[in-house]
């Protein structure tokens, strides 16, 4: 599942392949957009907010919005992807039925599998579709002060719960709900109020994101190796690291939380 991380990595795939180029062709899979045709856009940068992505482009001379800025919006979700790949190679990430857009330039063809609200709308217009979310963990304006608020703001909330929340803070999923809990020692249906220092929870999961930026394979125990790279999210029944006590997975809201009950005591 993309998480904030993933989603900042794939901003800047897409940022490598098509920042600076003209596109030489377009072609979106959606209703909403099949009509639309943006050869000759401009891409100017390609970024991410929480689990959006923004691909910012220039309409050309000529056009009737030449000159003008406009965003492309995308939330990748549960099972979205973007994959860039060079002129005349195969697209094999996933089947073709699952493709909604694809983006063409003279050096790269970036191709979105099954995305969801793709929206193109003008870039001034972005905090629409993205300002009600909380600090970007990766963003240049990350503000943990202003994440502890948003959490405090719903003390009866399970901090589990809260964590996934995107209004409190944008970037976290599932994984690092679970892995932060575990490494504060926090049962994940604490009620926010109950959380003793919030504000190294929020730390916490900021580098824990930050660590793993730039690369695929995402860590929180420091190890790559397949098997060793979590130490609850995934690992139902198994020993946990620190104590051996088999881990527990229970659903919680709409998700699921992995949690181990020696070292994460008190679920109500």
């Amino acid at each position: 599942m993309p998480e904030g991380d993933t989603v900042w990595n794939t901003a800047r795939v897409l940022q490598r392949a098509l920042a600076g180029t003209r596109l030489t062709g377009s072609d979106f899979r959606v209703p909403q957009l099949a009509v639309t045709d943006l050869t000759g856009w401009t891409v100017r940068e390609s970024a991410s907010r929480g689990k959006h992505l923004l691909l910012r482009l220039t309409a050309p001379d000529g056009h009737p919005d030449g000159g003008r800025d406009w965003t492309l919006h995308s939330h990748l979700r549960m099972d979205g992807a973007w994959r860039a790949y060079a002129p005349g190679e195969r697209w094999a990430a996933r089947p073709a039925h699952l493709i909604r857009a694809v983006l063409r330039s003279p050096g790269a063809v970036a191709v979105g599998y099954h995305l969801h609200e793709l929206a193109l709308i003008p870039t001034a217009a972005e905090e629409s579709l993205v300002g009600h979310l909380g600090p970007d963990l990766l963003g240049p304006d990350w503000d943990p002060d202003e994440a502890v608020r948003r959490l405090v703001a719903h003390p009866d909330e399970s901090i589990g719960e809260a964590l996934l929340d995107q209004r409190n803070l944008a970037g976290v999923g599932n994984l690092y709900k679970c892995e932060v809990l575990f490494l504060r020692g926090v049962s994940p249906w604490t009620p926010v109020g109950a959380v003793p220092d919030l504000a190294g929870t929020v730390a916490l999961a900021q580098r824990l994101l930050a660590a793993n930026r730039g690369r695929w394979t995402q860590s929180t125990t420091g190890s790559l190796h397949r098997g060793q790279t979590s130490y609850v999210y995934g690992r139902r029944a198994q020993p946990c690291r620190r104590c051996g006590t088999a881990i527990r997975k229970a659903e919680q809201g709409e998700r699921v939380t992995y949690w181990c009950p020696a070292c994460q005591p008190d679920r109500p």
